[in-house]
């Protein structure tokens, strides 16, 4: 079954796209969701039309971002926890507790945008990825410091 999308779908195609589905798929899910519709030439033109003011707000997106992108990357949070001796802490720093130590300084973002290759255990200064856009990234300082008693 040949469908036109009208939204992005991971794995399948972007707006604009002519793709062959399963008919269950199409008939179940995408058709009645209004993620895709039938193939003619109609909402071909309209998709088209669609498609033009999309790109143009997506554009305006996207320099929104890489001006929040800028400002994210001068900054830098300090985060306190427990930590032993040695410089262990007592569980983790993970990308919840970035992302509100981010907003508590203003900036707002959401624990998924945080990106760790893995939660961070010891005492000392990190560079931490924060995808604001498929396409925008930024990188900011965060200071795992032991907290005072």
């Amino acid at each position: 079954m040949e469908v036109l999308l009208r939204q992005d779908v991971s794995k399948l195609g972007t707006v604009g796209d002519i793709v062959n589905v399963k008919p269950g798929y199409g008939r179940n899910y995408l058709l009645p969701k209004g993620i895709a519709v039938a193939v003619t030439k109609g909402n071909l033109k309209q998709l088209q039309h669609e498609k033009r003011k999309l790109v143009a707000l997506e554009a305006r997106r996207k320099e929104k971002f890489k001006e929040v992108a800028g400002k994210l990357s001068a900054v830098s949070v300090s985060i306190p926890v427990e930590a032993s001796d040695a410089g262990h802490l007592y569980g983790s720093v993970n990308a919840t507790m970035i992302a509100q130590a981010l907003t508590a300084e203003g900036h707002q973002v959401e624990a998924r945008q945080v990106l760790l290759d893995a939660p961070i255990k010891e005492l000392g200064v990190y560079t931490v990825r924060v995808r604001l856009h498929s396409e925008v990234e930024a990188e900011s300082k965060v200071w795992v410091v032991e907290k005072s008693s």
